[in-house]
């Protein structure tokens, strides 16, 4: 049987689901049918708690990704999107409704190291028709050497990808010359755990290492060292980098949005200041290779 399609509602509100109440959570258009079959609606066209919270970050990430596909549409060209740590892949799903069904044209890669969700969605996309959606069951690492994506992807998304697995989206992003990279970085706890390594002989060392005396400072200053780190080598690699909210900090603690667009302009200034972090906080041996600062080059393959 058809899933029911939405009515749009007059006015700038959403559409209905039939049968249902608005629901000003979704756009104009948006497949109530889709919804359902991602267990973001219930049966009956309606949203609990959860997945409200669940749907407005999806919904608030599409509002910052679409400009990027716009202008990466321009003059015929088909945009191409790998979506890191997809889960469910609710965003990629979202996505290809909301956007490249329309469109015509492009390609959506949801990359997830769970082999049953990503038969899940293989499964859902063949049945909705979404023909220009691939899933591979690979990690973030282990796809950039993968034969099944292009050599060159548009846009590179993570969403809560944890720890060093946006550090892997991020080195795939470089790999592949993306146009721009969003990120949501989720549990860090590496740069936590080598603070933890060094604490006592940094206290006897500097008075900034008071930051890092009590476990919980260690752990929230890991997160924000992590995220600056980030920055900094993707302003060094050749990207004006953005930093904002995702959504509303009672939505979800995760909740650092940062979005590079590639320009080409690699900030001396910020390779510069990236290692004096590290060697400021004795991350050099531990991450400097990530970051392009022992034996590899900070900057990608020209665009």
């Amino acid at each position: 049987m058809k899933a029911p399609q939405a009515k749009v509602a007059h006015g700038s509100r959403g559409p209905v689901p039939q049968g249902g109440a608005e629901l000003p959570e979704l756009r104009a258009g948006q497949s109530v049918g889709l919804l359902k079959e991602l267990h973001i609606l219930t049966r009956d066209g309606r949203l609990n708690q959860d997945s409200r919270r669940k749907l407005k970050q999806v919904q608030h990430l599409f509002q910052f990704i679409e400009p990027l596909l716009q202008e990466l549409s321009e003059d015929g060209h088909s945009p191409t999107l790998a979506d890191h740590g997809a889960g469910k892949s609710y965003l990629g799903f979202i996505l290809y409704d909301l956007y490249f069904k329309a469109l015509g044209r492009g390609h959506i890669y949801g990359i997830e190291t769970r082999a049953d969700l990503v038969e899940r969605s293989r499964a859902l996309a063949e049945r909705l028709g979404f023909g220009r959606m691939s899933f591979l069951n690979l990690s973030v690492a282990e796809s950039a050497q993968a034969g099944e994506l292009p050599d060159h992807i548009d846009v590179v998304t993570a969403l809560h990808a944890c720890d060093t697995a946006t550090d892997d989206a991020i080195a795939f992003g470089l790999l592949k010359r993306a146009r721009a990279m969003v990120l949501v970085p989720c549990c860090q706890a590496e740069v936590a755990a080598c603070l933890r390594q060094g604490k006592a002989l940094q206290l006897a060392r500097t008075p900034l290492a008071e930051l890092w005396r009590h476990p919980l400072h260690t752990r929230e200053l890991g997160s924000q060292i992590t995220n600056v780190l980030r920055c900094l080598y993707l302003e060094a690699s050749g990207y004006q980098v953005t930093v904002t909210e995702l959504v509303g900090w009672e939505h979800s603690m995760k909740n650092e949005l940062i979005i590079a667009r590639y320009t080409g302009h690699k900030k001396r200034a910020a390779a510069e200041r990236l290692r004096a972090i590290l060697e400021e906080f004795g991350l050099e041996q531990a991450l400097g290779v990530r970051f392009g600062l022992q034996g590899s080059s900070a900057a990608p393959a020209a665009i």
